[in-house]
């Protein structure tokens, strides 16, 4: 039985940010269970949106229709529209939802400030673009819990930096359980430090 990913999109929405995660989930290889992973949209409502990269997408799903329990994942990507207002809150609280439920939740870049403005990273190790970035939400008490680092998992939530997406997808496939160990070392350094021998790990695989 295929694992549904949930993807949020909005409009802005960065493209870049979440394509290693989408692209290798989908894809199948390298994975002891090819197949295993359906990718599905979910935007604020049933029209289309229009990426930062200027891609128009139409969602399989409207946020209001998502519940927790059909899922095993929830991605929230960056988008110009987490620092412009409470348009994307919505998202925020769906997933408060997830978490509360026990369901994953991947935010990268503006996303976390999302996150943060909901309270979600107050009681979680987390990272994001920067500490001062968080700590200009209002709402965010989890300076404590900040970690410098590329992407942090904590439990049930993964978060990076914007110019972290291949880190994200690696703590994603790393809490998935897409990948053995092995293979996830090999794929990260593939794509991430370009390693030619990290190659003929997978290609074994």
């Amino acid at each position: 039985m295929k694992q549904i990913i949930h993807h949020a999109v909005y409009d802005t929405m960065a493209d870049w940010e979440t394509g290693h995660l989408t692209a290798h989930l989908r894809n199948g290889a390298y994975q002891p269970e090819p197949g295993r992973f359906e990718v599905v949209t979910v935007g604020p409502g049933a029209g289309p949106i229009i990426s930062m990269g200027g891609m128009r997408v139409v969602p399989d799903m409207a946020i209001g229709d998502l519940s927790p329990r059909d899922s095993a994942l929830l991605i929230l990507p960056g988008a110009e529209r987490w620092d412009t207002g409470d348009d994307l809150g919505p998202f925020a609280r769906k997933a408060r939802e997830f978490l509360d439920a026990g369901v994953p939740v991947a935010a990268i870049c503006g996303a976390t400030a999302g996150l943060a403005r909901e309270g979600l990273l107050d009681d979680r190790a987390h990272t994001s673009a920067a500490p001062q970035y968080l700590q200009a939400q209002e709402g965010y008490g989890g300076s404590a819990r900040y970690i410098e680092a590329d992407a942090v998992t904590d439990g049930d939530l993964v978060t990076a930096g914007p110019t972290e997406p291949v880190a994200f997808a690696r703590e994603v496939f790393r809490r998935l359980d897409v990948y053995p160990p092995k293979v996830l070392d090999a794929w990260y350094r593939l794509f991430a430090q370009s390693d030619a021998s990290a190659f003929e790990v997978l290609m074994s695989a």
